[in-house]
């Protein structure tokens, strides 16, 4: 009987890891696919040739190695699995943190110097000229501050998505200071809102999610044992969770046209003129909304799977303390 029980732990362990290791097989072939040039898994249909089939057995050899390794590690408890993705889930989004404030404040200050035409006297006009093009400024702007970000996030602790809200409510009211008191208002201003608010928005989800803290209508789980809500939220971490992340993913990158891929692959801009330049970034946010949410709903399923199993050590949300 306790064999069972350990098999059906190990069954729900490597359905885990598989699926995080097909997330990665996945956004490494669309990174080979839309970036370096290659036909894509899908070509392998279509007769795209030896380097279609490579990025085919990717998926075989991620899957395979996750596997493998849940072998290894057959007594591995299934909380501890899911702490360790919650940690490495935090510093993803610890690292989207840092980011969109560095590139936030850095492109609002370079629109600004456009605005006021103090650019040109700061940086010189062939630089100036170049900050213009999204490209240009996409690549050799914000790419360093997108690495300045993760090692930011790489020795530092916590998620300061509290900080962020401050930052929203602070630029919202140089808006309404700015409009009301001295009649001036600019493009990037407002940009700058919509760009931290849109982050603050897709990034906390899974914050949420692992305490969570989302919205939930029932008229049965709260009743529950802890066992009944285990089970339900295993089903539904599979079933809604990761089918919804799949989805974006997939329409998300399903050609270089698509919603997340097409404006990254352009550095894409709005058409405000002196605005930020960071349209394509938003865009990336889905994907990262995507990420992080199927990482924190492979480790809920751990954790549901747990509570289904009666194991201890259960950890106590922020929901169930209020």
């Amino acid at each position: 009987m306790s064999e069972a029980i350990a098999g059906r732990a190990i069954i729900a362990r490597s359905f885990g890891w598989m699926i995080l290791a097909l997330l990665a097989a996945f956004l490494a072939n669309s990174i080979l696919t839309f970036w370096f040039g290659l036909p894509g898994a899908a070509a392998v249909m279509t007769g795209g040739g030896g380097l279609a089939a490579v990025q085919v057995v990717l998926y075989f050899v991620a899957a395979i190695i996750a596997f493998l390794l849940v072998l290894r590690t057959p007594d591995t408890p299934l909380r501890d699995d899911a702490a360790r993705i919650t940690a490495f889930n935090t510093f993803l989004i610890r690292a989207a943190f840092w980011v969109v404030v560095l590139v936030g404040v850095g492109d609002a200050l370079v629109s600004m110097l456009r605005v006021t035409d103090t650019l040109d006297q700061l940086v010189g006009s062939e630089i100036a000229g170049n900050l213009v093009r999204s490209q240009y400024r996409g690549m050799y702007f914000h790419v360093p501050l997108i690495l300045l970000g993760i090692a930011i996030a790489a020795v530092t602790r916590g998620i300061a998505f509290t900080w962020l809200a401050l930052l929203v409510v602070m630029a919202e009211l140089l808006i309404v200071l700015s409009r009301f008191v001295f009649s001036y208002e600019q493009a990037f201003m407002s940009d700058l809102v919509r760009f931290w608010y849109g982050a603050l928005f897709l990034f906390a989800s899974a914050y949420t999610l692992l305490e969570d803290g989302h919205v939930r209508v029932d008229l049965l789980y709260a009743g529950m044992t802890r066992r009944k809500q285990g089970r339900t939220n295993a089903f539904g971490a599979v079933l809604l969770g990761m089918t919804m992340c799949w989805t974006i993913l997939i329409i998300g990158f399903g050609s270089s046209s698509s919603i997340i891929v097409g404006p990254i692959l352009v550095f894409e801009v709005t058409q405000s003129g002196f605005g930020m330049y960071v349209k394509y970034f938003m865009a990336g946010f889905l994907a990262v909304f995507a990420v992080t949410m199927m990482f924190q709903f492979v480790a809920q399923f751990f954790e549901a799977v747990a509570d289904r199993r009666g194991e201890p050590g259960g950890r106590e949300t922020h929901a169930e303390m209020m």
